[in-house]
């Protein structure tokens, strides 16, 4: 079976052979997959910490000179405040910047379809999504045309397209990245964070991009068992196969029950999130530009009344103590499935196709955002296959400030399997020979 190894386990020679045909490779599966907005020229590398790593960012961050699209085609204002430095961090520590992706507009949809931009397609299998919103980052690092790449997570937007795309995302702490210089969809939920294979090449950006405190490493961890029990076979066997590798590392599992928790922590996410974003890009209710459907997810937003969504936000510290208390109830993580089922098909998440379900776009989700409200950080890691061979990923939820601790625990795993390093069957032609 294929593989595309890590960067970070590569020799001078084939990093040297990746750095010379990354920029051909990128625009081959861009042909491919509709991976990039923009492929950049070759720069001087000012440090050798990253080592020329080469890299890919969404394009929502802006700098002096690059004005991202937000995924429109006509950008216009995107409530931008201020230029983001992380691009210039990466750059200063000598990554290399292959380009900027393709995301779904705005950043509010959860498959990849983007009406205005056309869809990312997924490496595993063209006919089916890649998730989204990050979905140009996620197909980039999967197929091997970056080794890492910076995306956005508000709902699931990293965690996502990591299950449907086989790679490693991490969600990171609320505010342990900086937002300034991003575009904003809901500011109360909003993160930066980082898409890579695994952990190995996560980890070095990682230290780059955020102050990653040391803590205690993860020996506890809660399997929410409810919400395994909702999700299809292959993802069930996942779980179980993920927990199997932890024990095997020492981790002690418990399995308890989460999903009213959940629900009650997701009723106030989606208010924040319909509400917030709303008011961010409220002139694009009536842009018709813009897709219909994002058009009317916006107006919905408008009915959020301003103290019904501030009671939301105000509900954060005690829903934030109620999951420590009782879900976590003295444990380190959580863990569960991103989503209970397999990256559907691009039919499915197609407004304009007779096999569109809007309950699948829910079902995408579904147990992401709850996260983001809760603000705690979160890594995604590719767990198994199904049937098809589709990727299939499982979430480790951490307490607020345990990123490293998290990253390290995953980073584990992945010296003891091979999930991660699987190189996807759709565009095997165009993968890099190292």
């Amino acid at each position: 079976m294929r593989r595309i190894p890590d960067w970070t386990s590569l020799g001078a020679a084939a990093r040297q052979h990746w750095r010379v045909n990354a920029r051909e490779r990128a625009r081959a599966l861009h042909a491919e997959l509709n991976t990039f907005v923009k492929i950049e020229p070759g720069g001087t590398h000012l440090s050798h910490t990253l080592d020329a790593l080469p890299y890919a960012a969404k394009d929502m961050l802006r700098t002096p000179a690059h004005q991202p699209s937000g995924g429109l085609a006509e950008a216009g204002d995107l409530g931008i405040v201020g230029n983001t430095d992380l691009l210039e961090r990466l750059d200063q520590a000598g990554a290399d910047r292959i380009g900027f992706t393709q995301m779904t507009e705005l950043a509010y949809e959860p498959s990849g379809f983007n009406a205005s931009r056309g869809r990312v397609k997924n490496p595993w299998n063209r006919d089916h999504v890649s998730g989204g919103s990050s979905s140009g980052s996620a197909a980039a690092v999967a197929s091997g045309a970056v080794a890492v790449a910076l995306g956005s997570d508000t709902g699931g937007s990293l965690r996502i397209p990591a299950h449907c795309c086989g790679i490693t995302a991490w969600k990171p702490t609320y505010g342990l990245i900086s937002t300034r210089g991003t575009m904003p969809l809901a500011p109360s939920l909003d993160t930066i964070g980082v898409l890579a294979r695994g952990a190995a090449d996560l980890l070095p950006l990682a230290t780059v991009l955020a102050d990653l405190l040391p803590s205690r490493p993860i020996q506890n961890v809660v399997v929410l068992r409810d919400v395994a029990a909702l999700c299809s076979p292959g993802i069930a066997n996942a779980c179980n196969s993920l927990m199997a590798v932890l024990s095997g590392l020492g981790v002690t599992i418990e399995q308890r029950d989460a999903l009213s928790a959940i629900n009650a922590i997701d009723a106030h996410a989606l208010t924040i999130m319909f509400g917030e974003s709303a008011r961010v890009h409220r002139a694009r209710i009536d842009d018709l530009a813009v897709a219909p459907v994002l058009r009317r997810r916006l107006a919905k937003g408008l009915e959020v009344a301003d103290d019904t969504l501030a009671a939301s936000i105000e509900m954060r510290p005690r829903l934030i103590a109620d999951f420590e208390d009782q879900v976590l109830a003295g444990a380190d993580a959580a863990m569960l499935p991103v989503m209970a089922i397999p990256a559907p098909t691009a039919a499915e998440c197609d407004p304009a196709s007779d096999r569109f379900s809007p309950k699948t776009l829910y079902a995408m989700s579904r147990f992401t955002r709850f996260v983001n409200l809760l603000g705690f950080p979160a890594v995604a890691l590719p767990a198994g296959f199904n049937e098809r061979g589709l990727p299939l990923a499982m979430q480790i939820v951490g307490r607020p400030g345990s990123d490293l601790a998290l990253i390290n625990m995953v980073l584990h795993v992945q010296r003891l399997t091979e999930w991660h390093g699987r190189a996807p069957t759709a565009v095997a032609d165009l993968l890099p020979q190292l």
